[in-house]
């Protein structure tokens, strides 16, 4: 066993993404957070983790905000650090495969309008899916994260986690990261992981977890430990419950040991005191609901991440079946099992957990199928790491075709078409994109903006003819 280098842990500061995202529904807007990035910019973080994931959706549906935009605001205030983003492999940040052309085009414009570091991941661990969007990081000059959905299951040994890193370092990726959505990732088989994985491949690892579950701080430390080159926190207001583990808790850890991050502390508690209210005016509103806060052990029970939680809740309460969620939540595991025991992250885990509501609800076992769970049974989103229930699958699908390719390949080239359909609201390279990812709410939101531009220039024009608005 080789001697592990003991160093400064990097940190990933994800508060202007997944922290809001996983607490709050993605509602923190873009003029909350410029006033704090140039401090931000001063931490000396490995990353600033701020785009992507579903914050692409929410600015353009729910805050009638740019997310291009967003980003060349938060790159024009963040001088000195690198911006980072998540990546859903093939489906970019929607929910479908998408031709190779649109993936290497979103690629060339996120690291043109400025993100640095593109994490990217496959909810099947399916790397054909990440091919492309890796290759086009290469060939921007961006850094390629490729991030490893961590689950648990027959099939996940550490075996087939450290073969599957060394796939991942021969495809192109600079560095890899443990993607533990759900919090499932315990000290002790951290310590296992992360030093097979250090003994496996030559590329950095880093490592990403929620504290739905109430381990993410000891996990970090046996990581820390173990050699991990960098963790993805969050500033304390932020922190914990569905999201990470709070920044200051792990700079203090570390002071005055050999991964002393070198923080300055007084700066990380001006930064908290930014926030704070912040927080307390969610927490008044609702919109930050106090559960999504606290330790949810049926996490490791189900293996059900915070996000999938909620989702199972609103549906059933839809279904007034409110009274059937542990049903359901016991149905989880045997769908995952039938569905080649996939990891529970998007868009699996909404394939999933709708599945185990409809199997509950409809009192019959795939009496009622879902779109997405025929798709994933006839191989549309890739390859399982195990097979189908064969039972399941016939029953499901029929003989419907089942395909062993890519799934990409059977999407062809689609910027023209694209570009042809909204030709009429373009004002910039980039809409094109927001249109192919999200067609019907990026024109709500192009026709939103021509609104407000209107009402911009008619209040221009009657101050210039000296007429002033009450």
């Amino acid at each position: 066993m080789t001697e592990i280098a003991k160093k400064p842990i990097k940190i990933t500061e994800t508060i202007l993404r997944d922290a809001h995202q996983s607490l709050i529904a993605t509602r923190m807007t873009t003029e909350q957070m410029l006033p704090i990035v140039e401090k931000l910019d001063q931490v000396g973080y490995h990353s600033l983790e701020c785009w992507g994931g579903a914050t692409f959706d929410a600015s353009l549906r729910f805050l009638k905000e740019d997310p291009w935009d967003r980003l060349r605001k938060i790159r024009d205030k963040a001088k000195n650090t690198k911006l980072q983003m998540l990546f859903r492999g093939q489906n970019i940040l929607g929910y479908r495969p998408y031709g190779d052309d649109v993936v290497e085009y979103f690629v060339q414009k996120s690291i043109a309008n400025g993100i640095d570091i593109i994490r990217i991941f496959d909810c099947l661990n399916d790397l054909r899916n990440l091919e492309t969007a890796v290759k086009a990081a290469n060939k921007e000059k961006g850094h390629a994260q490729v991030a490893l959905p961590y689950t648990l299951g027959d099939a996940y040994t550490l075996e087939y986690w450290t073969n599957i890193a060394k796939e991942i370092e021969n495809m192109g990726a600079d560095s890899i990261c443990i993607k533990d959505m759900a919090g499932l990732l315990l000290p002790y088989t951290a310590t296992e992981l992360v030093t097979a994985l250090k003994e496996t491949v030559k590329i950095p690892i880093q490592l990403h977890t929620h504290y739905t579950s109430g381990v993410g701080s000891m996990t970090y430390l046996k990581a820390v430990e173990a050699g991990v080159d960098v963790i993805d926190c969050a500033m304390s207001p932020f922190a914990l419950g569905t999201s990470q583990p709070a920044t200051e808790v792990m700079v203090e850890t570390f002071k005055g040991t050999p991964y002393d991050t070198g923080y300055d502390t007084k700066l990380l508690e001006e930064i908290a005191d930014y926030f704070r209210p912040l927080r307390d005016e969610a927490l008044e509103s609702g919109l930050l609901n106090p559960k999504n806060m606290g330790v949810n052990i049926k996490t490791l029970i189900y293996q059900v991440p915070g996000g999938m939680l909620s989702n199972l809740t609103s549906q059933l309460k839809d279904l007034h079946a409110e009274d059937k969620y542990y049903e359901v939540l016991e149905e989880v595991p045997r769908v995952r099992q039938d569905f080649g025991e996939c990891p529970l992250v998007t868009p699996s885990s909404q394939i999933v957990g709708s599945q185990a509501v409809m199997n509950i609800v409809g009192g019959e076992r795939y009496k009622m199928v879902t779109k997405e769970s025929k798709d994933l049974l006839s191989g549309h989103y890739g390859k399982t790491v195990k097979p189908f229930n064969e039972e399941v699958q016939k029953k499901c699908i029929g003989d419907a075709e089942v395909i062993t390719c890519r799934p990409a390949d059977l999407v062809p080239n689609e910027l023209e078409t694209l570009e042809a359909e909204m030709a009429q609201y373009k004002e910039q390279d980039e809409d094109v994109l927001s249109y192919a990812l999200f067609p019907q709410v990026a024109i709500d939101f192009f026709k939103y903006r021509d609104a407000q531009k209107t009402k911009m220039d008619a209040t221009v024009a009657d101050t210039e003819n000296g007429v002033y608005p009450v």
